[in-house]
């Protein structure tokens, strides 16, 4: 999977093999944008496009375009889990806080999906 990255909003990426294009959604939102292209850079300038179109489309219908998440993540965890991952935040002076988001941040540039 490859992703796409502009002014904070991030797109999935996906190759249609019959039609021979290029297909992408904006992730992290509810409404639906997508787009596509037949070569990686018309693919960039459309995804480029579907982003700015998003925004002025909500300016013009005076909805506030979603913007990327607000760094708040609740999370349900095995207690073992949460047992584990306490006793490592401590163990490496961080609060568990400090010590997930750089997990997590780790594991998101791991897949490339860290805008």
């Amino acid at each position: 999977m490859k992703v796409l990255a502009y002014k904070g909003y991030a797109a999935r990426i996906e190759f249609d093999a019959e039609d021979e294009i290029f297909t992408g959604k904006i992730a992290g939102i509810r409404d639906v944008v997508g787009f596509h292209a037949d070569t990686v850079a018309d693919l960039k300038a459309a995804f480029h496009e579907a982003v700015d179109d998003y925004v002025e489309t909500c300016k013009k219908v005076g909805k506030e375009p979603q913007k990327p998440y607000s760094g708040n993540l609740m999370l349900r965890v095995d207690p073992r889990v949460h047992t584990a991952i306490a006793i490592a935040a401590e163990l490496a002076g961080k609060s568990l806080n400090q010590w997930g988001e750089e997990a997590l941040a780790k594991a998101a540039d791991a897949n490339d999906n860290y805008a």
